[in-house]
């Protein structure tokens, strides 16, 4: 939940960043460990937004030398950027995993009703399972390995692998994205008492531990991790690999201007 002091200003710099830069916010999430469910007692606010710039904007010479984002630095533990709506449906068009969980985000700033709606219907036909897959995978096994091969280790990094690693379980049972909220993803380890007591214990201490805080390996947790890093080493894909056309994306892209 969002104190609503925090969602005034957030709601505020939305309008601020629309005005300076002459904008309209089309939708606006909350992207981090706050959507996710185990955000720590100081973690920031990620605040991801999808803005549109006024129809001429985009009919130059120089489109593709023109800034697509907006980035401000962190202020009041507040972390705002966002994309132009072009760059979000070319990178949509690959399966973006960022985009993809923008649009399932539990917690919404902003949204005009028409772009975030329209996505999520492009979405349900045309995601790549395939290539989320290999996205999560690489992040899963980057944060393993570069943090938690010791004995103490950073709290916040067995989410930064277990939420992909539970989300390539997820893909591969439903055949749809994930969902990005923790408590969903970890029903699907729930029969694994011991494992699934171990998570629950960790998100305790991760609500309650500062953001850099570090502590003892879980056992289970690392052997879990490492069974299914093993198990994706040699993933090859599948046949679950859709695509998103031009055509559909350029439709939208109207709608919106």
């Amino acid at each position: 939940m969002i104190p609503k002091t925090l969602e005034t200003q957030i709601l505020q710099r939305l309008s601020d960043a629309e005005k300076e830069h002459d904008v309209k916010v089309l939708y606006a999430v909350e992207s981090g460990s706050r959507a996710w469910g185990f955000a720590s007692p100081n973690s920031d606010y990620d605040i991801r937004f999808i803005y549109a710039h006024p129809k001429d904007w985009y009919v130059a010479v120089d489109l593709e030398e023109k800034r697509d984002v907006i980035e401000y630095p962190i202020v009041d533990d507040i972390d705002i950027s966002g994309w132009d709506v072009r760059k979000a449906l070319r990178l949509f068009k690959k399966s973006n995993p960022s985009f993809v969980e923008w649009l399932q985000s539990p917690i919404i700033y902003r949204d005009d009703g028409i772009f975030a709606p329209s996505a999520r219907e492009i979405l349900a036909s045309g995601y790549s399972i395939e290539k989320s897959i290999y996205h999560y995978r690489s992040m899963a096994k980057t944060n393993y390995r570069g943090y938690l091969r010791k004995d103490m280790v950073p709290l916040k990094k067995y989410f930064y692998v277990l939420r992909p690693l539970l989300s390539i379980l997820w893909m591969e049972k439903y055949s749809k994205p994930a969902p990005i909220e923790f408590d969903k993803l970890r029903a699907l380890v729930e029969t694994d008492v011991e494992l699934n007591n171990a998570i629950t214990e960790l998100i305790a201490r991760k609500k309650l531990a500062l953001e850099k805080e570090i502590a003892p390996t879980v056992p289970i947790i690392n052997q879990f991790i490492k069974e299914q890093l093993e198990r994706l080493e040699n993933y090859q894909g599948t046949s679950l690999n859709h695509k998103i056309s031009y055509a559909t994306l350029n439709e939208l892209f109207h709608k919106i201007l």
